[in-house]
């Protein structure tokens, strides 16, 4: 079955101060979207990437991924939403279809084919991850506690049979709709989760380069 991977490189570099957007900053002598899409050709080689990218980011996306054969590129839109569906008009009918954050540089290729097996079998795939620290919900100026049993955190690559993605994505953007799943969900389609990777940060403020270059270090020695 076809493979795409629609890769969200639309991030800036508020949250990190710097006039670089994230995707793009060096970690380990490489910039962050190299790392991501790496993952994604070592997990499978016949796998064709969809680089959606701010227009004025189009050029610097394309210098990153010039070695990488089966890369389209495309211009985002003003939310996640019409980002991805920008992407999405490059996917073909009958395939698997990857949806992942540039800045999850941190991705394993072992996670990607999961993703996959599962998305073959259920038609989705919704990596998560349990919740390790105690959680309260704030309302007004008082607060409770939730089981945090019941809680995940949701991570990417989110990944779906085309027939479900496609159809899922023919309407108009609500504010509802914070990821994938969400889209789906309001189709009426079920989403399965998956177990997702500790690792598989999103590189957003300082600290999260720090970390991923000493999981990278300590990859590269094993």
């Amino acid at each position: 079955m076809k493979k795409f991977a629609v890769i969200a490189a639309g991030g800036s570099g508020t949250r990190m101060a710097s006039s670089v957007p994230k995707q793009f900053l060096q970690l380990n002598g490489k910039a962050v979207l190299w790392h991501t899409i790496k993952a994604f050709t070592d997990a499978f080689e016949d796998i064709q990437l969809i680089i959606v990218s701010p227009a004025e980011h189009l050029q610097t996306a394309k210098d990153i991924c010039k070695d990488s054969f089966n890369t389209q590129f495309v211009e985002g839109g003003n939310t996640r939403f019409h980002s991805v569906k920008n992407g999405l008009a490059s996917v073909e009918k009958d395939s698997i279809v990857f949806v992942h954050d540039a800045v999850r540089c941190l991705i394993t290729p072992d996670l990607i084919k999961r993703c996959y097996h599962q998305a073959v079998e259920k038609g989705t795939a919704i990596p998560a991850i349990a919740v390790n620290d105690s959680i309260r919900i704030v309302d007004d100026n008082s607060s409770k506690v939730v089981n945090r049993n019941t809680i995940r955190i949701i991570q990417t690559p989110q990944t779906f049979h085309s027939e479900i993605l496609l159809k899922a994505f023919a309407v108009d953007y609500n504010d509802s709709f914070t990821d994938e799943a969400t889209v789906v969900e309001a189709s009426g389609k079920e989403v399965h989760l998956i177990d997702g990777e500790q690792t598989n940060i999103k590189i957003t403020r300082p600290i999260d380069l720090l970390i991923a270059e000493k999981i990278l270090q300590e990859r590269s020695s094993l």
